[in-house]
């Protein structure tokens, strides 16, 4: 028997425990009870980040509205690689060089410049480091130096400063401030010589930079190996 039945004490009403009959019904449970155990508001397990929009609050760099966007300046970039006026051939034609030319290569880089089979293996090594249009810049400078129409020449002016000059080319050229102001006075009245300051400029940058890597780079060493065996076999 209890002891406190046993000895006459009897608990206060306060003092009973609320005997358990089944769940509350829907209306009698609070607007908290219902918003926690609402079926919509469950997390699936390990995926804690909310699936946002551009204009939600948390700017997470995975929402898709984002990656679509990133996707369609993908595109953008690539297609504005491609040049307006392909004036440049891929390789310009020429003949084999000869072994005492590989050779004097290393020697002078005007050598180098002035030979047609020595840009295109410049050209070659300038397409591993990512600087190509280094060349193609001082190339298409070299052809517009030979036009003499002037439709001709305010066309291909225009064309070398969207590809290499502006700064939203993917092939801009590295040019100081000086020259570029120089280029944007130039080119309301464009000549053929428009262009020459900064040819200048990228062929100083090509002879102090890239030409002393070619002398040493893989490409050139082959080439004379190849030259080399080609002489001995005739």
């Amino acid at each position: 028997m209890c002891f406190r039945k046993r000895n006459g004490y009897t608990p206060p009403d306060y003092f009973h425990a609320r005997i358990y009959t089944g769940p509350e019904s829907t209306e009698r449970q609070t607007p908290m009870s219902r918003h926690e155990t609402s079926p919509t508001t469950v997390q699936p397990a390990g995926n804690n980040r909310p699936n946002a929009c551009c204009f939600c609050w948390c700017c997470c760099c995975s929402c898709s509205c984002l990656t679509v966007r990133n996707e369609d300046q993908d595109r953008t970039r690539k297609a504005s690689r491609d040049t307006k006026l392909d004036t440049i051939p891929n390789c310009e034609t020429c003949t084999n060089p000869t072994l005492d030319e590989v050779y004097v290569w290393s020697q002078s880089f005007d050598r180098l410049m002035k030979n047609p089979a020595g840009r295109n293996v410049f050209r070659q090594f300038l397409r591993t480091e990512y600087s190509e249009e280094n060349m193609l810049f001082w190339l298409a400078c070299e052809e517009l130096k030979k036009e003499v129409n002037k439709g001709l020449i305010d066309e291909k002016s225009r064309i070398i400063y969207e590809d290499y000059i502006s700064i939203l080319s993917p092939k801009e050229v590295s040019l100081d401030s000086r020259v570029r102001e120089n280029i944007n006075r130039k080119m309301q009245e464009p000549t053929a010589h428009t262009f020459d300051d900064a040819q200048l400029q990228i062929y100083t940058l090509m002879h102090r930079d890239s030409y002393p890597r070619f002398l040493n780079s893989t490409i050139y060493k082959s080439l004379i190996q190849s030259v080399s065996r080609s002489s001995s076999e005739s």
